[in-house]
């Protein structure tokens, strides 16, 4: 029995830390994970430890909203997360696992003329970018969507929408599942249960990680830790402009499925999805004050259901099944910090806010040549945490109203 279940683990059990590792990535959640699959498995690199202070996709990818898009406003950003959704379309034939990825469209209402103009706007960049986003209007949305409240019931009525054709679900716990046994098979450790106490440095270079279960060496240490960047990245003397909030979401009692699209409304600061198991998943925006408790609010609760229920009156009878929080690190341009920090060979993934999901595997790809050949890859450059200093912000608020 004890060999049966060994054959059928998803990774190989935790062994002991080696002295020394080539890279050493510091967060075992999507990003980390997928930094270190295509280390291995685009540049050949294997001496990889991914260390993960609880259990494996126990952060912000276990307590995330799985909505994946690219309908972003700037360039950088649309033509990033347009590349990490083409990644996603094809992610469960390169790990050999179902990640249930389904894209049936996502509309981002709109409620005013200015809305409407936003909309417009963040269309025709991703149409230059060869994204598929387009504004439409009531009657087309009434088709695509005819559940919603369409009338002039709802205290902001529905005046269009921004469509976002490819954009869809998925479910977070296979991303994370897929990508650490992709990256186990190839060769990577993974340790979960230790906590990074100390980054060594050496003039301006990372030496070596402090560890609860003793020192590691390291060429190069990957930060990829979400809502805890800050402190991680301290223990190495670089500091991010970043500030750590909480987002909230919940989920009703399984109804028979009938919501075949992602509904998001900044107006109303809402967003709903159906799940495959039948749920309706509810979420907002991030809470406006800073902390590193997970706990949930009535709050929350209230309000969500009530602007949820001008858009959906029909799930007024529904129970609600569960609750959860997580860490989200917010940048002062709503756009994320990635890549190299003043510390050579220190590299980080950071100031998601509530978008980091989207990216994971183009994080990984990018964040993996950067380590592999030493040089910064094109597509994330614009995201480097230099931009701060040299005020070449790339400011994504306006397709960043809500989180989503």
């Amino acid at each position: 029995m004890k060999d049966l279940f060994r054959v059928n683990r998803m990774w190989r059990p935790r062994g002991d830390l080696k002295r020394r590792y080539d890279v050493v990535i510091v967060g075992g959640g999507s990003h980390g994970l997928a930094t270190a699959y295509y280390l291995a498995k685009n540049h050949g690199v294997q001496n990889v430890a991914v260390l993960e202070q609880s259990y494996i996709g126990s952060g912000a990818s276990g307590r995330n909203t799985t909505i994946i898009r690219s309908n972003y406003r700037t360039p950088e950003g649309a033509l990033f997360y347009g590349k990490s959704v083409e990644l996603y379309e094809r992610l469960s034939a390169d790990l050999d696992f179902n990640l249930m990825f389904s894209q049936h469209g996502h509309l981002t209402l709109a409620h005013s003329d200015r809305a409407m103009n936003t909309m417009q706007e963040r269309a025709e960049v991703n149409q230059l970018l060869g994204i598929d986003s387009r504004v439409v209007l009531p009657a087309e949305i009434a088709r695509l969507c005819p559940q919603l409240d369409l009338s002039d019931g709802p205290t902001w009525p529905i005046m269009g929408a921004l469509y976002h054709r490819p954009g869809g679900i998925i479910r977070h716990d296979a991303v994370v599942w897929g990508l650490a046994r992709g990256a186990d098979r190839a060769g990577v450790e993974i340790h979960p249960n230790t906590t990074v106490t100390g980054i060594e440095t050496a003039g301006d270079r990372v030496t070596a990680v402090e560890t609860n279960r003793g020192r590691v060496e390291a060429d190069v240490v990957v930060s990829a830790t979400a809502g805890w960047s800050t402190l991680v990245c301290g223990l190495a003397g670089v500091r991010l402009p970043i500030t750590t909030h909480i987002l909230q979401a919940f989920v009703t009692e399984p109804v028979k499925p009938f919501l075949d699209v992602i509904i998001v409304s900044a107006q109303m600061h809402v967003y709903v999805s159906q799940t495959d198991r039948g749920e309706f998943l509810i979420g907002a925006e991030i809470e406006p004050y800073t902390t590193y408790k997970s706990v949930g609010t009535l709050t929350f609760l209230e309000y969500s259901a009530r602007h949820v229920l001008e858009l959906f009156p029909q799930l007024e009878r529904l129970k609600v099944l569960r609750t959860w929080t997580g860490l989200c690190d917010l940048s002062p341009d709503y756009s994320p910090i990635l890549g190299p920090t003043e510390v050579e060979n220190f590299h980080v993934s950071a100031g998601w806010g509530t978008y980091g999901f989207k990216a994971a595997p183009i994080v990984g790809t990018t964040l993996a040549e950067l380590v592999a050949t030493g040089r910064t890859p094109d597509l994330i450059a614009p995201f480097a945490l230099e931009r701060f200093h040299t005020d070449t912000l790339v400011s994504e608020l306006a397709a960043a109203a809500v989180s989503h």
